[in-house]
């Protein structure tokens, strides 16, 4: 009989949940906005998860919560932070995985994994909305475009726009100047994303980053941010599949299911 574990993630803008089944497979996902109700969020990316699989709550297994809202899923089986999440995530994925950088709306993670992949090092950029993906979309939307035009509008750039702001009051004003001096909107997003990248590594270096690098989170659907990153790094770096990015936290919460699952058998099994 086939064991289901999911994975709900509930991020400051988005909640994600993810379904795997006995052998790590992924077999579906689901994203809803979260808005302020974080417990209905939780259950509507849940129900539209099972929704997906063909599947009914009686069918999981074990549940794991992760992100800013793990506390607020009462059908939870257990909660893990969205460091450990990650971690798991990205390594379903690329399993050499040392070095994870997460860029979401709200916040800018980088973490450094040991050999079993659990956390060794990490740093959090929370404080300034300038290192976070919420200045990239608030720019794209002041330049007149939706979240999702971003990443064409940047490609298109040839020369980025030079934003050197150190909090999100002084980038703005910069944006607005070049606007006023009649810089294309391409070249001030394209400069966005080399000020957010430039930050992005200022973290990364703080953990002491290790290849090999993996890179998640909503942001990084933008191939000019993981462009300007691989540039800027001087190295290779991994990307899951879009859009699946924005799922890590929330397969990596369904994998560690697996493992209590698995753990928990073995005990069993022992005794």
């Amino acid at each position: 009989m086939t064991t289901l574990t999911a994975g709900i993630d509930v991020g400051s803008t988005y909640t994600k949940a993810a379904l795997l089944d006995h052998a790590g497979t992924l077999v579906a996902t689901a994203m809803v906005p979260t808005g302020f109700r974080l417990d209905a969020a939780a259950s509507q990316a849940y129900d539209a998860l099972l929704r997906h699989a063909g599947a009914v709550r009686d069918d999981v297994a074990y549940l794991v919560s992760t992100g800013a809202g793990r506390y607020q899923v009462p059908f939870r089986d257990l909660h893990a932070t969205d460091l450990t999440a990650q971690g798991r995530g990205t390594r379903h994925f690329f399993p050499r995985t040392r070095t994870v950088l997460d860029v979401g709306g709200q916040t800018m993670k980088a973490s450094r994994l040991d050999d079993r992949g659990r956390v060794a090092a990490f740093r959090l950029n929370d404080k300034c909305a300038a290192g976070t993906g919420a200045f990239l979309e608030k720019t794209a939307r002041y330049l007149g475009f939706g979240t999702e035009q971003i990443g064409a509008v940047a490609a298109a750039s040839a020369e980025a726009a030079q934003i050197s702001g150190v909090c999100a009051v002084f980038a703005e004003s910069e944006v607005i100047n070049h606007v006023s001096s009649g810089r294309v909107a391409g070249d001030i997003l394209h400069g966005a994303v080399v000020s957010l990248v430039a930050r992005s590594v200022q973290l990364m270096k703080r953990v002491r980053l290790e290849p090999e690098i993996t890179l998640v989170g909503g942001i990084m659907r933008f191939p000019t941010m993981v462009r300007v990153l691989r540039e800027e790094l001087g190295q290779e770096v991994n990307v899951p599949p879009d859009p699946l990015q924005q799922f890590t936290a929330a397969i990596g919460a369904a994998v560690l299911g697996q493992q209590r699952l698995a753990r928990r058998a073995a005990e069993h099994a022992a005794a």
